[in-house]
């Protein structure tokens, strides 16, 4: 297997909206962004498969490593890096960006819960964020507010995963939502770590969800007009994670003992739709 294929079936496996903007892309952007996310889902998964902090630590030190290697001596160990590596140049992939994801992955390692939005911002733009920036790298880009855009869109998707897993999360004895925003609508710990789903808990995940919307017109208000083709596989995206958003309010965000996903079809049907249009309708739907 070569580490394009190696790539290739990791995101294949993973399931996730990701993957669907890769389905577009002309082959050099492709590859290119497939490595990117196999790097995400392999360092990601070192802190959800690793039940012990000490070792899953170690991992990440040698991911450091694997950085160090391909930066510094043009080559690496990891499939993954291999695929990454021809990638780095023409793409402006930067160690420090690379490292900024593993420092997001040792914040699960150190912190179980955020007091204030301030702080979860912190952890989005780790996780989410500066992925983003590296996406719209590869997409291509000619003003620099891109970046920004980009930035502000990862940010979404983390709020919008963030609310989807508010119970995959709390079994691993994690709450990402701000503990400030629970005690000012009486959402208690307790109840989110059992899987009560109260009126409170309601409120909470409405208000969380009406921030998530915001922060999607936001993103987009900054998108300038110039890149907005290029940045089509972001928009894609944008779709899917937005229609989620969308799904689970209408669920009334019973979300701690279910897991709420689109279908494939689904997916494929708003990431053809988006594609064709060229996210002008997205675009339109979520202006301020």
């Amino acid at each position: 297997m070569t580490p394009d294929e190696y790539c290739q079936d990791k995101a294949a496996q993973s399931g996730s909206s990701f993957y669907y903007a890769f389905l577009f892309l002309p082959p050099e952007k492709r590859r290119a962004i497939t490595a990117l996310y196999a790097f995400c889902r392999e360092v990601d998964d070192v802190v959800d498969e690793t039940s012990e902090p000490s070792v899953a630590r170690m991992k990440l030190a040698w991911w450091r490593s694997q950085i160090e290697d391909l930066f510094e001596h043009g080559k690496a160990e990891h499939p993954v890096m291999q695929a990454l590596q021809p990638h780095v140049d023409p793409f402006d992939i930067t160690a420090a960006r690379l490292h900024e994801i593993i420092e997001g992955m040792e914040m699960d390692l150190d912190q179980h819960h955020y007091h204030s939005f301030d702080e979860l911002k912190v952890y989005c733009r780790r996780a989410a964020g500066v992925v983003g920036e590296l996406s719209a790298s590869i997409f291509g880009y000619s003003d620099p507010a891109t970046l920004a855009y980009a930035d502000q869109l990862g940010l979404a998707f983390q709020l919008t995963n963030i609310i989807r897993d508010v119970g995959d999360d709390a079994r691993r004895g994690r709450i990402y939502l701000p503990m400030e925003e629970l005690e000012r609508f009486n959402a208690q710990p307790e109840d989110i770590l059992q899987g009560s789903h109260t009126d409170a808990f309601e409120a909470l995940m409405r208000f969380q969800t009406e921030r998530a919307n915001q922060q999607y017109r936001d993103a987009l208000a900054i998108l300038p007009e110039a890149d907005r083709r290029a940045q089509r596989p972001g928009l894609l995206m944008a779709a899917i994670y937005h229609a989620l958003l969308n799904e689970i309010a209408r669920d009334g965000w019973h979300v701690l003992n279910q897991r709420i996903a689109l279908t494939p079809i689904r997916k494929f049907w708003l990431a053809w739709k988006t594609w064709v249009t060229g996210g002008r309708g997205l675009v339109r739907r979520l202006s301020p």
